[in-house]
């Protein structure tokens, strides 16, 4: 029998996680069903998601998501994963499963609006403490480091000053304090294909699959990867119980459709975004641009040590006031102006008035996010058309 772990990515991203249908249909078929029928009345037992012929409600589990669960599991090198309504599903999911009153998280302090929100405001009304804090300095962390630390969360490259954090140097010195502190890592600006935290010393990871992994714009999902029995628990508590942030078996079937391809489309959005880049650098209207492939920029070094590549998202600091910028952005014709990432379209933001809007103005200077912050989702268009269109745009603030 084909032993499909072992074969490259390309081929587990299409094969890994199918499983035999009555038709022989060669997509994974759509099991648009609420509730599973039962044979009999269930004696001395009782029947579990995901096992053969052990589907009992969607909620719990569905072949439809078992499927992309299955194939992102063994793509990110986890046990299992756990398919989910969206990313923030993903996010509150797994950090209701993790702490409970009493306990701390130590987080960096650049992070994705809404899970900033999340941990700075909202986990401090059910007694959890957070700290917020710099994890680029190793220093940081052990400052906050204690008996109560739980979980330890950040993103790398963060969003959206690309800031490239050390997973596996983290991932080591919290469990060097305690082995049992739980670090989670949003994987969403890389996909599996780019890096795999768990493969350096994280324990969890999460995505917005809406981003990269399903790479179409057409689905909101995410999704949790780590070991079999904490993805479960998971599942049976913060999942069911908590969120029930779950994915409809339709977009668990386009989410199995866009993986097919997320290797190509990786390479493609990396190089569009490194040519992208450099044009930045070379253009009188920017004054800072950030993006991880650049020797010079902090956490290079790093970067090239976890990642394959550096991303296709690139940010930006004009030489012009907040009016200026959203007169020149407002300019741009083939380039949308759209939050979210990691489509076909090249999709543009000022971060500090729409995916970071929830932040206070001392939260941004604290997370480095300045009002001139412009972030680039560099899609899969011709690089030269997406810089004819840059350019036009930006050579109006000369």
């Amino acid at each position: 029998m084909y032993n499909i772990q072992k074969a490259g990515f390309a081929t587990r991203q299409i094969h890994a996680g199918k499983q035999t249908n009555s038709a022989g249909a060669l997509c994974t078929p759509i099991y648009q069903t609420s509730t599973f029928a039962f044979d009999t009345v269930q004696q001395g037992g009782a029947r579990f998601a995901g096992e053969e012929n052990g589907y009992i409600y969607t909620r719990l589990g569905n072949p439809s998501l078992t499927t992309v669960e299955s194939t992102i599991a063994q793509l990110e090198g986890g046990e299992a994963a756990l398919a989910t309504a969206s990313g923030m599903g993903a996010v509150s999911s797994t950090i209701w499963t993790s702490v409970q009153a009493g306990d701390e998280i130590i987080a960096d302090e650049t992070l994705y609006g809404c899970t900033y929100t999340l941990l700075a405001h909202g986990m401090e009304k059910f007694g959890v403490k957070v700290f917020m804090t710099d994890l680029s300095d190793p220093a940081n962390l052990q400052k906050y480091l204690s008996a109560k630390t739980k979980v330890v969360y950040f993103e790398t490259p963060c969003n959206p000053t690309l800031k490239v954090l050390d997973i596996e140097a983290i991932a080591s010195a919290a469990h060097a304090y305690c082995k049992d502190i739980r670090v989670i890592v949003d994987n969403t600006f890389c996909s599996p294909y780019l890096q795999r935290p768990l493969e350096l010393g994280a324990d969890v990871v999460v995505h917005s699959a809406t981003k990269y992994i399903n790479g179409h714009c057409d689905v909101i999902a995410g999704f949790v990867v780590g070991s079999a029995e904490f993805v479960g628990t998971v599942r049976m508590s913060g999942l069911k119980d908590m969120t029930g942030a779950i994915m409809s078996p339709f977009d668990a079937f386009l989410v199995t459709r866009g993986l097919k391809t997320l290797d190509i489309r990786m390479d493609r959005h990396c190089a569009n975004a490194r040519k992208v880049a450099e044009f930045f650098r070379s253009h009188p209207a920017v004054d800072k641009v950030y993006y991880p492939g650049f020797e010079d920029f902090p956490g290079h070094a790093v970067a090239k040590k976890q990642m394959k590549d550096f991303g296709g998202m690139v940010s930006i600091e004009l030489k012009a006031s907040r009016d200026a910028t959203a007169d020149a952005l407002n300019k741009l014709q083939l380039c949308t102006i759209a939050v979210s990432l990691g489509g076909p379209e090249t999709l543009v933001e000022h971060a500090a008035s729409m995916t970071h809007s929830t932040y206070t103005p001392a939260e941004l200077k604290a997370s480095g996010i300045s009002e001139g912050l412009v972030r680039i989702s560099v899609g899969l268009e011709d690089p030269e058309d997406i810089i004819a269109d840059l350019k036009q745009a930006l050579d109006t603030l000369l």
